[in-house]
Order: C-alpha cells, then structure tokens, then sequence
C-alpha cells in the first residue's frame, strides 16, 4: 500500500513553505519501504490572503481542500490550527517538518509503517 503525500515547497527541494502560503503543492507517492516518486506540482490558491493571515479565506479553504483530497498527508514547514483542524477533518493528517523532501518522505514512511504494524 502507498500513500499520497502533499508538501509545501518553494523549490521542490526543502519543506519550507508555511501552508497558508503555499502557492502549489508537490504531490508524491510514497511507497512501505521509503522510496518515493513526485507524481505533480499542483496549483492552488494560498490559504491565507495577503490582508488576512489569520484566518483563511472560504474560496481558498475549498480550492486547497479539493486540491489534495486524494493525499493521505501534508508535509509543511508551519500551519495554523484552524487550516490544520479542516485537514484532520477531511481524514488528512498533518505533520510539521522543516527538512529535506528526500529526508522527510522515508521518516513518515517508516512512521506509518510502525503504526500499521501496532494495529495489527
């Protein structure tokens, strides 16, 4: 089983775009044992106006849901609570780690791994 995975990235390098900012999203899919292949780069409109940092806008808040309702995660480097709440409730979890992609993808991989396993 894979997971999508959704990261904020300013240069498809580093997670280090606050969510609310992200102007796009850096789709990957994410394989058991670690390895992982960028699927897209999808645009959308930032959560948070350029007026308002506090609270999202409706529009953007629809526009960012529906562009990652098929991903299983957010990799960002920061997100507010309110955007973050939407994301859980919509069955996406979130997870706040300013890193590398390519260290980042294969610590949640092995994260999700050791949480299938204690189900079990």
């Amino acid at each position: 089983m894979s997971w999508k995975v959704a990261v904020t990235s300013a240069d498809g390098v580093l997670i280090n775009q606050h969510f609310g900012h992200a102007k796009w999203f850096f789709i990957y899919n994410l394989e058991p044992d670690g390895s992982f292949a960028l699927l897209e780069k999808r645009d959308t409109a930032p959560w948070c106006s350029e007026e308002n940092h506090e609270r999202d806008s409706p529009g953007a808040s629809l526009g960012i849901a529906a562009a990652i309702s098929d991903c299983t995660a957010v990799l960002t480097a920061r997100i507010g609570p309110p955007a973050q709440k939407k994301l859980e409730l919509a069955g996406i979890s979130v997870y706040e780690q300013p890193d590398s992609i390519a260290n980042a993808l294969p610590k949640l991989a092995a994260y999700y791994g050791k949480s299938q396993a204690a189900k079990l």
